[in-house]
């Protein structure tokens, strides 16, 4: 799991909420976030192999780039991954060696790998998952600014450089705060403790509040695009305006799930924290609710790697295809929805968005603005409906 007080796992001297629910069941507490990202990394490593059926190769044809939305998509799921990697490590390391803390003292310094492995976890987690946070909202961002804009070239390198280098500035400063002056003497104080958990919530915070806004003037940007198409509103740009309705919907309840446990729990924490005696029997309902929603945190945290590759693309099968052939054409670099489905069924279960290029294409061709207009929503759509080149109208292909 991603909590900033489980960064403080290694501090000899906790503050009492933090010792209060570290050492509660840690041994059960440790399985259950080991099992939960071993199984979430295990399926979300399944769901992006290429599969034999639905799937469609394009040969020796040149292949154009994906679209910026698509690629958001999959960097968001390889943090989450990598965040899940790194849960497995510390979990592992918790349980084998439950006493590591005892380790990391200001007398004993030969021994540093306590310590290394107590700084390198934290950040590795923290990190991955910051860059999970900030990239959901630049997705956001993304399609509001393509739908808006019919633009054809997103600004993928400025997210790069934007995501990582907030990710990088907030781990490292939160890090700093946490273990100064040094690891074995953690400063104690929420004035000392409350930069860092900002750092690791602003983020979530941000996600939470902008990505809904973003998402819902996108979803009226589609609707208006759709009736400005023909001055009418059929039902199947009805159903198209759901289904990526639909699709920012399942994205929200993800993050919602995974994370706001977090923030109740949070809470909690810092309410026991400003009391001078948690174990006082006033607060008893306080401290069950905490745990309680501790092992949540530790089931649903890093679940988020599967259950977003769920709200991105659906349940893609177990039929993987390993071929040579496959692994150069994966799906998200090889499918096109522009290309009709002469087979009679989805081109690849997943997530088979438009390339932007097209959309480049489109406007150097002097298409018209309709059929610019029908890429751009396209790229929101999953890949299941195609816009027929004389009318520009929606047909829904399924599934």
């Amino acid at each position: 799991m991603a909590s900033p007080r489980l960064e403080t796992f290694c501090c000899p001297n906790r503050d009492a909420a933090t010792e209060f629910v570290v050492t509660f069941q840690p041994v059960l507490f440790g399985a259950l976030s080991l099992a939960s990202a071993a199984l979430s990394l295990s399926f979300a490593v399944l769901q992006l192999l290429p599969k034999r059926k639905g799937y469609r190769r394009l040969g020796q044809h040149a292949l154009p780039r994906p679209a910026s939305s698509s690629r958001i998509l999959f960097i968001i799921t390889l943090c989450d991954i990598l965040g899940c990697a790194g849960i497995i490590l510390r979990s592992s390391v918790w349980l084998g060696l439950p006493n590591i803390s005892e380790h990391i003292s200001g007398t004993n310094g030969t021994d540093v790998w306590p310590e290394v492995y107590c700084v390198g976890s934290a950040m590795w987690i923290q990190l991955f998952f910051s860059a999970s946070f900030w990239w959901t909202f630049f997705y956001a961002v993304d399609v509001f600014l393509v739908v808006k804009t019919s633009a054809g070239i997103s600004t993928i390198i400025l997210y790069h450089m934007m995501t990582w280098g907030l990710a990088v500035l907030l781990c490292v400063e939160g890090v700093a705060m946490l273990y100064y002056p040094s690891i074995s003497n953690c400063e104690q104080g929420l004035q000392h403790a409350i930069p860092h958990y900002v750092t690791t919530y602003a983020p979530v915070l941000l996600v939470l509040v902008a990505n809904p806004i973003f998402f819902s003037r996108t979803t009226s940007a589609v609707t208006t695009l759709l009736k400005g198409r023909q001055g009418i509103y059929t039902e199947n740009e009805r159903r198209l305006a759901n289904e990526i309705k639909m699709r920012f919907f399942k994205i929200m309840l993800v993050f919602s799930i995974c994370w706001v446990p977090n923030i109740i729990n949070e809470s909690l924490l810092f309410f026991l924290e400003m009391q001078t005696d948690i174990n006082d029997r006033s607060f008893r309902d306080v401290r069950n609710v905490a745990l309680i929603t501790w092992f949540i945190m530790a089931i649903l945290n890093p679940m988020q790697a599967f259950l977003n590759t769920l709200a991105f693309h659906g349940w893609t099968g177990f039929d993987v295809d390993l071929s040579l052939q496959s692994r150069r054409d994966l799906p998200w670099d090889s499918v096109s929805t522009s290309v009709p489905n002469t087979a009679g069924h989805n081109p690849m279960v997943g997530s088979t968005l438009l390339y932007q290029s097209h959309i480049q294409e489109a406007k150097k061709n002097s298409m018209g603005n309709g059929h610019q207009h029908s890429d751009a929503i396209s790229v929101l759509s999953e890949g299941k409906w195609a816009f027929s080149s004389s009318n520009s109208s929606p047909v829904y292909q399924g599934w």
